[in-house]
């Protein structure tokens, strides 16, 4: 094994769960998985089997990762229970994931009162349920919850809970800093400490945020010997937070001798990661977030601007693109063109960096962003203006006018209902055609309507389906005339998703761009066929 080797564990999908705010569905879970997997995380931590109905649907139908490996979060057995008769230790078992994170007391004050059994049972709860899983998945970890609370207040029993772990079989034992009270100087000295009983090969460190140090306590316990570092994207989770691998991953792969399972390349994508988990959540990027956010290379007038524009390592400690990000200067907007060609080489898309289709590209990009677009949670929709500014897609229909109207009334059986229904009237090639059709809510009546008018045309379309839909006030100021941006994700019988965009003053007028995105990119990769009358390169949406 790489003495240098660290290995990331990401806990968003349960840890950052229980943000405030924040209600992952199945789908939702379903694409950080992926894009985790994509980036080349090593563990996705996916929730807590038997917890919720989100998470039981989550892994019973799993995404489908390539490099990392799925783990199901629970708890060692209950007191008065074998490990094999435990309830809780068989949902966690149970799923298809390989690999399992149980947690259980390492404070002996934890032990004495909240579960007020005897000190000596709680290391056998350990033992037996690490031992009891390893004969029914392929990985055991351990969490020691509230390990350094419980070192400094016992060292010797906290020892012995994460010894009995180890000996019984877990791959890996994780430190928790549960409330995140302790301080980097502290966490160093105790993983120091803890390496004596355990090798650095088989230990991990989980950081809470609570004195806004879990990045720095994370480090910290790496630099003492832990290999493996647990923590969730952008630092979401309870209280304070979490470590934030956001910042950690860049943090080890350009600043330290230390290995990752992500390389340089993969890193380009941690920007558009760090933004999409925000579109997913529906909430503003932090714009000076370390590393991703928007201002956290932006240079405003003065000495800076001339300092930077010479020789931006004067106040930048690393290149923007190598996390995906770009330069900002704010009186003289620099090009974001090292971000576009990275998105043409995602989607395929061959072009000379000095063609200056790439320019005019970058501009049209940050002016529809200035407008509030935003393309890091609509990869589909970028794939279309792209296509459609540097070389053309068909047109495979045209809009000429919709209409919806909302009813609501009583029912014969004394109900308050609100029906919606879609007229559309559309060409494809020299055809003419308008359709009705009901939905439940306008946006359902309006992309049944478009649908059920092109499906006589392109049978592609028959597989289908809307699966998410967001809203975001981009003015909440303006108040009822706000903006908003719609985001849609589509799904097929394939197994692909795609997320489009649309923005607009009227939610209606949004959540048709986002529709109409959706359908394009849904026949272009289908390759279907250009009906007779089409145009080349046209956007298709009046």
């Amino acid at each position: 094994m790489d003495d240098k080797r660290v290995y990331l564990f990401d806990s968003t999908l349960r840890d950052g769960a229980q943000t405030q705010g924040v209600d992952f569905n199945v789908l939702d879970k379903q694409a950080i998985a992926q894009a985790l997997d994509k980036i080349g995380v090593d563990y996705v931590e996916g929730g807590w089997p038997g917890a919720n109905p989100t998470d039981d649907a989550f892994f019973a139908a799993p995404p489908a990762l390539k490099h990392a490996r799925l783990v199901a979060f629970g708890m060692t057995r209950r007191p008065g229970r074998s490990a094999a008769n435990d309830p809780g230790l068989a949902a966690l078992t149970g799923t298809k994931a390989r690999s399992v994170c149980m947690v259980g007391k390492s404070w002996d004050f934890h032990v004495d009162v909240a579960l007020g059994i005897s000190r000596s049972e709680n290391i056998d709860m350990i033992a037996e349920s690490v031992a009891h899983a390893k004969t029914r998945v392929d990985e055991v970890m351990f969490d020691a919850e509230h390990f350094f609370d419980g070192y400094k207040a016992n060292a010797a029993y906290a020892l012995d809970c994460i010894k009995a772990a180890h000996a019984s079989g877990a791959r890996w034992i994780v430190l928790c800093d549960t409330n995140g009270g302790t301080l980097p100087h502290e966490i160093e000295r105790i993983v120091g400490e803890a390496t004596k009983a355990i090798p650095g090969s088989h230990l991990g460190i989980h950081c809470h945020n609570d004195t806004e140090n879990a990045v720095a306590n994370s480090l910290a316990a790496v630099h003492a010997g832990a290999r493996q570092i647990q923590g969730t994207l952008n630092g979401l989770g309870e209280r304070c937070g979490n470590a934030n691998l956001v910042s950690l991953i860049p943090s080890l792969l350009l600043k330290t001798d230390f290995k990752l399972g992500i390389d340089r390349e993969a890193l380009k994508g941690l920007t558009h990661l760090s933004r999409l988990l925000d579109e997913r959540l529906n909430r503003a990027p932090l714009r000076n977030a370390a590393y991703v956010g928007e201002s956290a290379f932006a240079h405003k007038g003065g000495l800076h601007v001339s300092a930077v524009e010479k020789d931006p390592r004067t106040y930048e400690h690393i290149e923007p693109s190598l996390v995906g990000n770009r330069r900002h200067i704010v009186v003289s907007d620099q090009s974001g063109r090292a971000n576009i060609l990275a998105r043409f080489r995602d989607i395929g898309l061959s072009i000379e960096a000095d063609d200056p289709k790439v320019a005019a590209l970058v501009e049209l990009v940050k002016v529809r962003e200035y407008d509030g677009y935003a393309y890091d949670g609509a990869e589909a929709s970028f794939e279309l203006l792209a296509r459609r500014e540097l070389g053309g897609i068909p047109d495979y229909f045209r809009v000429s006018r919709f209409r919806v109207m909302d009813d609501r009334r009583w029912n014969a059986r004394g109900e308050l209902v609100t029906e919606s229904e879609a007229t559309i009237t559309l060409e494809v090639g020299e055809e003419r055609l308008m359709t009705v059709a009901t939905g439940n809510g306008p946006v359902n009546a309006l992309d049944t309507a478009l649908r059920k008018a092109l499906l006589a045309f392109y049978p592609e379309l028959e597989d289908m389906r809307l699966v998410d839909y967001k809203v975001r006030i981009l003015t909440p100021s303006a108040g009822t005339g706000a903006v908003t941006r719609v985001m849609i994700e589509s799904a097929d019988d394939s197994g692909e998703r795609w997320s489009t965009v649309g923005v607009s003053a009227n939610i209606i007028d949004a959540s048709f761009n986002a529709l109409h995105d959706g359908i394009s990119w849904k026949l272009f990769r289908a390759g279907a066929p250009v009906r007779s009358g089409a145009i080349k390169g046209g956007a298709g949406k009046d």
